[in-house]
């Protein structure tokens, strides 16, 4: 690279994500093969609209790469052509979590998801997401006393407020969903059932996190994280008489987006392949392990885990009323202050409100931890338990 100010920002990134233990829960690293997708000459191609129907000349190989990743993304999640259709276009999570509901509630109405301090996200309806602003959110949360979803309080919320679409589906959560419950909450009150499975989509395709599909009208997930692919999104829609999939396709562009980045779609098409394979399935039940042990290991050095585990590739630590003294002068820490000590010693997080946090989203009660990106550079169980008594004596230090 002739740049040598960018090249060695580049090169200082490589070494930094060399050097630390990642315990991001929604990163993840991706083979050189995706690398090598992104940073091809697909990059020059403007393609706007959809294969057979492009504004621009020239796009035959568009159309078969575009084609390529819709059909690998059909197969890896076992769903029939003639049921399923996905748009492979958004350019992350979040303008394809937009596009549903450009698609399907009319402005204004009511999209009933998880709150953000509850573990929802802000595409869900938060008010300082165009989501919250264009749309009206419902907000549902957990128990109190068990910090996992009640599915009787969300049955009761969706019966009084009538909500267009529910969402299913979490940043901050780490158990188990039920979307057959979240399916019959959705026809008590005739809503569309999105399931935003970002954080699982590559636990689901790897076989061990229930599929939503069964029950679903739309499924949203991005490629980055459990999936391992580039920064990217996906929306799979069920093909019924209520043309979901058109008036998706329509929301994606012309509505939100002018021309796709064939680069990062050939980049998905590459992710989508590896986690076809039997290497990824393993992959993934492994990531569950180390985050079960995570939690496991943390909760028998006394720190409170919220909802006492996981069934995921996450969790949350509650640091600031934990159960035990964190620092050596007696006194709890923040989010905020335990992601900067971790952080100094090389273990990199991020700070997350819990359930019925007292503290500002700014500096809150807990830290989220996640295991994907460390499980894909071949950590086991015995370096999670290492990893959990790291961050034990950093912290109490």
């Amino acid at each position: 690279m002739k740049d040598i100010q960018i090249k060695k920002l580049i090169d200082a990134e490589k070494k930094r994500q060399k050097s630390v233990i990642n315990l991001i829960a929604s990163e993840n690293y991706v083979s050189k093969d995706v690398l090598e997708a992104l940073g091809s000459e697909l990059t020059n191609k403007y393609a706007e609209g959809y294969p057979g129907a492009r504004y621009y000349g020239g796009n035959k190989v568009m159309d078969k790469i575009e084609n390529l990743a819709k059909e690998r993304a059909l197969k890896l999640f076992k769903l029939s052509p003639s049921e399923w259709s996905v748009n492979v276009q958004p350019l992350s999570g979040s303008p394809a979590n937009v596009a549903v509901y450009l698609a399907l509630v009319p402005q204004g109405g009511k999209i009933m998801g998880m709150s953000l301090a509850h573990g929802g996200h802000l595409t869900h309806g938060h008010k300082v997401s165009i989501s919250g602003k264009m749309w009206q959110q419902v907000p549902y949360g957990v128990a109190q006393n068990t910090e996992t979803l009640d599915y009787e309080e969300l049955k009761d919320i969706a019966t009084r407020e009538k909500p267009a679409l529910i969402v299913a589906g979490f940043t901050a959560y780490s158990r188990t969903i039920d979307f057959k419950k979240f399916r019959e909450i959705a026809d008590s009150c005739s809503a569309y059932l999105m399931v935003d499975m970002s954080h699982t989509g590559g636990l689901v395709a790897g076989g061990v996190y229930p599929s939503p599909f069964l029950y679903a009208d739309v499924v949203t997930t991005t490629v980055h994280k459990t999936l391992r692919g580039p920064r990217a999104a996906l929306i799979f829609s069920r093909k019924d008489n209520r043309e979901l999939d058109k008036k998706i396709d329509k929301a994606v562009f012309p509505g939100m987006q002018g021309g796709p980045h064939l680069n990062q779609i050939a980049a998905v098409a590459v992710a989508l392949k590896e986690a076809s394979t039997p290497a990824f399935r393993k992959y993934a039940a492994q990531v569950i392990k180390n985050a079960q042990v995570l939690a496991d290991e943390l909760k028998k050095l006394d720190w409170r885990i919220v909802s006492g585990g996981t069934d995921s590739h996450l969790l949350l630590v509650d640091v600031w009323m934990g159960g035990c003294p964190s620092t050596s002068s007696g006194q709890s820490l923040t989010g905020k202050d335990a992601s900067e000590r971790l952080e100094k010693a090389g273990i990199i997080v991020n700070k997350n409100t819990i359930p019925f946090d007292t503290r500002s989203p700014v500096d809150p009660s807990g830290i989220r931890l996640g295991s994907a990106a460390e499980t894909t550079r071949g950590k086991k169980e015995k370096d999670f338990r290492e990893i959990a008594w790291k961050i034990d004596r950093v912290l109490r230090r």
